[in-house]
């Protein structure tokens, strides 16, 4: 374990508590990037193989003290893993357990502390916190990296636990605004994975379960969303909770690019895929990419190839590199040929690519995604038109909001195991690709409302200077 005491600043000390996934850790950090500069007194919490990734934020603000603990054991968790990058959504139930076998030694620092935290500040995944929290004496905030569309229905689903029957065709939700449903396949993976494998007498099944409930029990909570994507929700939610704080989007207004946001391996920005989007019309580009964790299988990324090379539009491919292992598993990697077959039209990336330089650039015009929220958040603050192929966790509620809700993105597949038809594919790409579709306007339109969002006097900034301010009164 590694700490530093630091000297008070001019606000109060608070604990920072991410979770260990990249749609959920960045964020975060982008949130004290903010609280940094509002000058409060700053630890964070992480494990040994995730300290890198605060490199950038702690090049910004050098006073940010770093608390270290050893990722502790779990018997479903390989050595050497402490990320949710290293083995996939499935492990998210596993790390979350983990981690609260770090309880003990957060309560023991806190004891020894000369200046300890008046307030913890966690991520919903570790919602265990809120206990420790309650035994030390202090508030405890929720962070949600996700939206408040997509937290109420996870929130709605672990309340109402015993009452939803496994297996089920449509779970509804009266409750929340417009009352929606959802079929079994399409709610969070995270919710679907506990209740088909409860067990009362499971450690990880009860710590997971009785986090998420906790919760709602939270002083207040904080999401990386703005009032004008998701006001009917966030209202929903202040009627559940005292203090709700809507601080996005956060990627306009985290840890600044100059300093490598996101780049957790500090990569240099790939220049020549910027300097090819350089020669492209403006808007003319369709950026493919499916987060950092996804690998399609063998047939989807052939139904894919394909489909991009019918659509005759320009393309950025991001595809991650499968192992031999995920190939004798059935992934698959860009079929032979193709890249030569679509030579000067199309650039595939084999591995990581500057994401938000490539969507903010002019000849962009479209996103290919799998509606992760912060992908979802990256398109929005570019004004892109994002193509939806949900594939798990919230990314069904996410593209539920902005393709019918909103009207600002299409829908393109669903599915984890679905494979697309190439051809309708091809037609859909060429279709949203215009620039005289509605949803390329409505996008456009988004953006704005976002861009204000976090400007002076904007929903977010303002909500930004009244968590301080509540945070203040805690000192």
């Amino acid at each position: 374990m590694s700490s530093g005491a630091g000297g008070r600043r001019n606000g109060v000390h608070v604990l920072m508590f991410p979770f260990p996934a990249q749609g959920h850790i960045l964020p975060m950090l982008d949130f004290t990037h903010q609280l940094a500069i509002r000058g409060l007194t700053i630890t964070i919490l992480v494990t040994p193989k995730n300290a890198p990734v605060l490199d950038p934020l702690l090049s910004s603000h050098p006073s940010i003290q770093t608390l270290i603990f050893p990722f502790p054991d779990h018997p479903s968790v390989p050595p050497g893993v402490e990320n949710v990058k290293d083995i996939g959504n499935q492990g998210n139930g596993p790390i979350i357990s983990a981690l609260s076998k770090l309880h003990d030694p957060i309560l023991q620092w806190f004891n020894s502390h000369s200046n300890p935290p008046a307030a913890l500040i966690s991520d919903f995944f570790l919602g265990w916190t809120h206990d420790l929290a309650h035994q030390i004496g202090i508030p405890r905030v929720v962070f949600y990296s996700s939206g408040a569309f997509s937290t109420a229905v996870m929130q709605n689903l672990w309340v109402n636990f015993d009452s939803i029957t496994v297996p089920t065709s449509v779970v509804d939700f009266p409750d929340l605004p417009r009352s929606p449903s959802f079929i079994w396949e399409h709610l969070p993976s995270v919710f679907r994975r506990s209740k088909e494998n409860f067990s009362g007498t499971n450690p990880d099944s009860v710590v997971v379960r009785n986090g998420m409930v906790a919760n709602t029990s939270s002083w207040g909570a904080v999401f990386n969303t703005f009032e004008d994507l998701e006001s009917e929700y966030l209202c929903w939610w202040r009627k559940k909770m005292g203090f709700v704080f809507a601080v996005g989007p956060l990627n306009l207004i985290g840890v600044p690019d100059s300093m490598g946001r996101g780049n957790l391996n500090s990569r240099s920005i790939d220049g020549g895929v910027l300097q090819w989007l350089d020669g492209c019309p403006d808007g003319s580009v369709l950026y493919v990419c499916f987060g950092s964790q996804k690998v399609l299988k063998k047939a989807q990324m052939e139904a894919l190839a394909i489909g991009l090379e019918n659509s005759g539009v320009r393309f950025i491919w991001v595809n991650k590199p499968v192992t031999a292992q995920q190939l004798i598993d059935g992934y698959g990697s860009v079929p032979d040929g193709f890249e030569d077959r679509v030579s000067g039209r199309g650039v595939v990336v084999n591995g990581w690519a500057p994401q938000v330089p490539i969507l903010n650039h002019k000849a962009v015009g479209g996103f290919l995604s799998h509606f992760g929220m912060n992908s979802m958040l990256e398109a929005i603050v570019a004004g892109v038109v994002i193509l939806g192929w949900p594939m798990e966790a919230d990314q069904f509620i996410d593209e539920r909001l902005l393709v019918d809700h909103i009207g600002a993105a299409v829908r393109v597949c669903q599915g984890l195991d679905t494979v697309p038809d190439p051809d309708a594919l091809a037609q859909m790409i060429n279709l949203a690709m215009r620039k005289d579709t509605v949803e390329r306007e409505r996008a456009k339109k988004l953006r704005n409302k976002a861009l204000g969002a976090v400007q002076i006097g904007g929903s977010s900034i303002k909500d930004l200077d009244g968590f301080v301010s509540e945070l203040a009164q805690l000192n």
